[in-house]
């Protein structure tokens, strides 16, 4: 068994993150072009139902099981572990069995009822196999947490990623000629092939460890004692994996609420089915990808975030907690702004090139401004769960879900509006709950940012924007790709020696950022 430090599982975490996500982005691209976005749309129509499943049944419990495992690992307690290892997995096989089996049985009266759209039946057939194989894998990646071995996750990850990308290609395009909700089922069964991969991966990850370590106490059956300990573990998973469950339960069920009530309301401003889906699988199947891609880093620079300002917290140690908060916010704000710049202004030959859809590129315009919001929000979430505030990350979100949904029965159901109703929704619920983390934060510990720091930064990006502009029209390049990519270079690279003129960024802040960091130490 491979054991690392904190520090080191994280970044093994963090670039099989970063890697999924760039991978990820590839049937981002290629399904629309495969099935067009009003097969995008069904396919999204029954993804957050899956993703509110999911949450139930693993929500809290690779947490938990991480948690315990790794308290009876530093005692030296094998016995406890199995135990709490096939306790884990007892909860969580009956809890997906029994939704799997409920969700079977009432997916006509789902479908029919609650979303707009009969051709989600199939898809939301071919996902169900999903919540068994994902809540299996839940509890292996928490006991190889717990042992502090993140490698197996990371290539399970890496595994189920690659899979997925291309079954889902392959299986979209293979039933594409039996029509369009074919194909949106075909893409949802190479998901389940993505994660019935990354399973097969930690199954083997596990039996490795069994066999190169197994010893005649460890392969004994758990004693008496420790059977007459179970109702208190799982007495003990249920309570920390509940409430850590039904805070992720809000997330999951305000985007299974965001997606029936926007196709509600596009029905009843009079759009057609077929072009309601188009719409909302454009949406979030096309433009909120594009506009989360950068997240990468910025999740990066929350995630190295959380144990520094825990541990200054701990030591009530203001001044370095203000430092290293107001280090990773101006990384987060430098780094997002020139995505916003270019997602902006090359809307149209973006969606164009990436997804031969330019007639949703005024969706990105609009939402390209709200990407700052959303990569200043990682640091300030990490920041009010480093300081032990989760309960304010909770209700934040909470508040601003409920906004949301509100304004999408509001605004998309104006026919004068319809999908940019949901739109301008979603960015306002963005923005509301970026603020109130800052609004948070500023209570608890009294940070806010440096204005000074928001004029430089909003300085360089209209000096970035006005240079991409020149560069597009009076480029060389033939190809509009060619000329893109020449504008986006020439920008960035204005734009980065303005921040260093600027002195918004030095070396020290380079440093902070994952392996390119050691060459500025």
């Amino acid at each position: 068994m491979t054991k690392q430090t904190f520090i080191k599982g994280a970044m093994i975490l963090l670039a099989a993150g970063i890697v999924n996500r760039l991978l990820g982005f590839i049937p981002r691209i290629a399904l629309p072009r495969i099935i067009g976005a009003e097969g995008v749309g069904i396919y999204q129509l029954a993804y957050p139902f899956l993703i509110v499943l999911l949450t139930i049944i693993t929500g809290g419990i690779p947490l938990a099981i991480a948690k315990w495992i790794a308290e009876a690992e530093s005692q030296g307690d094998t016995k406890r572990v199995k135990h709490i290892f096939r306790t884990a997995m007892l909860l969580t096989v009956s809890i997906a069995a029994v939704i799997t089996v409920a969700m079977l049985v009432f997916a006509p009266v789902i479908i029919r009822y609650l979303l707009p759209d009969e051709r989600v039946y199939r898809s939301f057939l071919m996902m169900s196999p999903m919540l068994l194989i994902v809540g299996i894998s839940s509890v292996y990646r928490g006991y190889f947490q717990g042992k502090q071995n993140m490698i197996p996750s990371a290539v399970s990850q890496l595994v189920e990623t690659i899979v997925r990308i291309i079954a889902s290609l392959f299986l979209a395009y293979l039933l594409l000629p039996y029509g369009l909700e074919w194909a949106a089922a075909g893409a949802m069964l190479g998901v389940v092939a993505g994660e019935t991969g990354g399973l097969l991966v930690l199954l083997w990850k596990y039996a490795r460890e069994k066999k190169t370590k197994s010893s005649p106490s460890e392969m004994s059956e758990p004693s008496e004692a420790a059977s007459s300990t179970q109702p208190s573990v799982l007495r003990r998973l249920l309570g920390l994996s509940i409430p850590v469950t039904g805070s992720k339960l809000v997330g999951s069920l305000s985007y299974l609420l965001e997606s029936i009530f926007t196709a509600r309301s596009l029905a009843a401003a009079g759009i057609v089915t077929g072009i309601a889906t188009a719409q909302y699988g454009a949406l979030q199947g096309m433009i909120i990808p594009l506009l989360l891609l950068p997240t990468a880093l910025t999740y990066s620079l929350a995630v190295s975030l959380v144990p520094s300002l825990s541990e200054a917290a701990a030591r009530n140690d203001k001044p370095l907690i203000h430092k290293r908060l107001h280090q990773s916010m101006r990384i987060a704000l430098v780094s997002g702004a020139p995505f916003t710049v270019v997602m902006g202004l090359f809307a149209e030959p973006l969606c164009r090139l990436i997804y031969d859809h330019p007639e949703y590129a005024p969706m990105l315009q609009i939402m390209a401004p709200v990407g700052i919001f959303i990569y200043l929000q990682a640091p300030l979430q990490a920041a009010l769960q480093a300081l032990n505030k989760p309960g304010t990350a909770l209700l934040n979100t909470f508040i601003a879900a409920a906004v949301k949904l509100v304004l999408i029965v509001y605004l998309a159901s104006n026919p004068e509006l319809g999908i940019y109703g949901a739109v301008i929704a979603i960015s306002i619920n963005i923005v509301l709950v970026t603020v109130l983390h800052a609004i948070g934060v500023l209570r608890f510990i009294g940070f806010r940012m440096k204005l000074l720091d928001f004029m430089k930064v909003f300085a360089a990006m209209i000096i970035m924007g006005a240079a991409a502009q020149w560069v597009m029209k009076h480029s060389p390049a033939g190809a509009e790709w060619m000329s893109l990519l020449l504008a986006c270079a020439a920008s960035v690279l204005i734009y980065l020696l303005l921040m260093i003129w600027m002195r918004i960024i030095d070396r020290h802040d380079v440093a902070r950022i994952p392996w390119v960091g050691n060459w500025f130490r």
